[in-house]
């Protein structure tokens, strides 16, 4: 029994020895195409799996793996769109299988929570998660943001759009501003220095570890739930629960299409976030510091305006 284990192993690991080198054909043409570095790894980690289980140059064999695979359809439809890259790179005929995945929308974490997580970061990854909260930017674009991309006099940022989306200018609190500059001067970085060193997989394994850690010290599970891009969508829910401008918040996050930002209409009635701070006001000046400050009017009793905004 101990020797055909070993003879298994030894098999996987000749089969992934032999395709190897046509896997990194693929992966140098995607990069030759300016590809981004996640869907690159993305590929490679997929082709690599499939590899060890079906032969990559028979598709019907791949096709038969991917469908007996007991995955999601999500999953299934990335081994596909992994090896549609292969087939096309060597030029095979095969007929995609369209799996469709079910709709379903993701419960977005409360503010509550965000700023939980973020008191118990390290203070490097804390920096990291309040710019993803307050800004709203992917994961890939906080690790290409350059010095020179912040403005520290205006308190704003300009990230390099990902994903071919618009590009934009994003405002931080003066809060986030000094600690960026704090930052900034500490190690000693210069105009065309990242802003961070760091890569998306680094970033989102040590938010990883820190979430677990937290949800197991806490026994707290509901924490898993909290993914790294939740800090981006609960920047877009509240942007549209403020503004209630579905364009705005187009432009804001990057989107090319209207109907990925038209997400976050639906998303804002299933937040949980139902405790509000009121505010009164009885002259010009206070309404407009109010409104500054994302208060809503609501109502005028006895002369007394009336305001509220989330928690």
């Amino acid at each position: 029994m101990f020797g055909f284990r070993w003879q298994v192993c030894w098999q996987v690991i000749a089969k992934k020895r032999e395709n190897q080198p046509k896997i990194i054909n693929v992966l140098i043409q995607l990069k030759n195409d300016n590809k981004a570095e996640t869907t690159i790894k993305f590929v490679n980690k997929a082709l690599t799996y499939i590899s060890q289980h079906a032969n990559l140059d028979n598709p019907e064999e791949v096709k038969q793996f991917i469908q007996n695979k007991p995955v999601s359809n999500g999953t299934k439809k990335y081994y596909c769109i992994a090896y549609n890259r292969y087939c096309q790179y060597y030029q095979i005929q095969w007929n995609m299988p369209k799996y469709k995945t079910p709709a379903k929308n993701r419960r977005i974490p409360t503010t509550q929570q965000l700023e939980m997580l973020i008191a118990r970061a390290s203070p490097r990854l804390a920096l990291k998660l309040r710019l993803s909260k307050e800004a709203g930017i992917r994961p890939t674009e906080l690790c290409n943001l350059k010095v020179k991309d912040i403005d520290t006099d205006q308190n704003l940022i300009y990230p390099t759009t990902a994903k071919n989306g618009a590009p934009r200018t994003l405002k931080i609190s003066n809060n986030l501003n000094m600690a960026l500059q704090n930052h900034i001067n500490k190690n000693k970085l210069n105009q065309n220095d990242n802003l961070f060193n760091t890569t998306p997989n680094n970033y989102s394994h040590a938010y990883l570890r820190m979430r677990n850690n937290l949800a197991q010290k806490l026994n707290n599970q509901t924490l898993k739930n909290i993914r790294l891009y939740d800090f981006r969508h609960h920047y877009a829910t509240m942007l549209y629960h403020k503004t209630r401008d579905i364009l705005y918040v187009k432009q804001q996050m990057g989107h090319k299409s209207i109907d990925t930002t038209l997400i976050y209409v639906q998303l804002i009635n299933l937040t949980e976030e139902d405790e509000w701070t009121t505010k009164t006001a009885t002259t010009i000046q206070e309404d407009q510091k109010l409104i500054e400050a994302g208060f809503t009017y609501i109502t005028e009793r006895e002369g007394i305006k009336i305001y509220k905004k989330r928690k």
